[in-house]
């Protein structure tokens, strides 16, 4: 009951945040959120995960409105997600975890590699949501943030809305290492690589996960800068 408490007090804070920091508008359109007609919501699963179907009907772009459209999405969190940096040692600390996902797809090899994540409380910033799973997921401290995007991850039919960070810290030798909560079920192993060898698994597919994708390549590009400033 508790969690699922913490999910409802997490979505609501969500919704808040998407109304409080929309994105900028230069080249879509800016058709307001109320320009679509809804005609009917329908809760169609209320767990620890939530559901609804919607019938609407949206603007078209050579004017007036669609017929009615029936849409399902997945009223999700926001999340913060950390990609761990020592710019001195010049490496990178990844997670790895079993994913629903891949599983689910009938991928052969369910372990995803990782930035840490998790979601945003209610009443909580990214900043700070990304600072607390470094610590709970990899017992790191972070000495700074360096801000690389917050974007939807999968809008067509997903509320999920990613903050993504790279985090600067002092990070150990190179090996493996353990973290995660127990009272979450987390089982997390933690690997601290070198950037180059980051660069090695981005290039040969093996990181396969969209922020770590994204991560490693503003990471490419900002390098220089950041082992600059030490």
């Amino acid at each position: 009951m508790a969690a699922r408490r913490q999910m409802i007090l997490a979505r609501a804070h969500a919704r808040i945040e998407a109304r409080a920091h929309a994105a900028p508008v230069t080249l879509r359109s800016d058709a307001p959120r109320e320009a679509v007609a809804q005609d009917r919501v329908e809760t169609t699963h209320d767990g620890f995960f939530l559901t609804r179907r919607y019938d609407l009907r949206a603007p078209l772009f050579d004017g007036g409105q669609s017929e009615v459209l029936a849409r399902e999405v997945f009223v999700a969190t926001d999340a913060a997600l950390v990609l761990p940096y020592d710019p001195a040692r010049d490496r990178v600390l990844l997670v790895e975890q079993f994913r629903m996902g891949p599983y689910g797809r009938g991928d052969p090899r369910p372990f995803m590699l990782e930035p840490v994540a998790g979601r945003v409380d209610g009443g909580e910033t990214p900043e700070q949501t990304a600072r607390r799973e470094c610590r709970e997921e990899a017992g790191l401290d972070l000495r700074g943030l360096e801000k690389i995007s917050s974007h939807y991850c999968t809008p067509g039919y997903s509320t999920e809305y990613f903050h993504l960070f790279l985090g600067i810290c002092d990070l150990p030798e190179l090996g493996q290492g353990r973290g995660g909560l127990e009272t979450e079920q987390e089982d997390i192993r933690t690997h601290v690589i070198a950037f180059t060898q980051a660069m090695d698994i981005l290039r040969s597919g093996e990181a396969n996960n969209g922020p770590l994708v994204l991560s490693l390549l503003w990471l490419e590009r900002e390098r220089a800068r950041l082992r600059a400033a030490g």
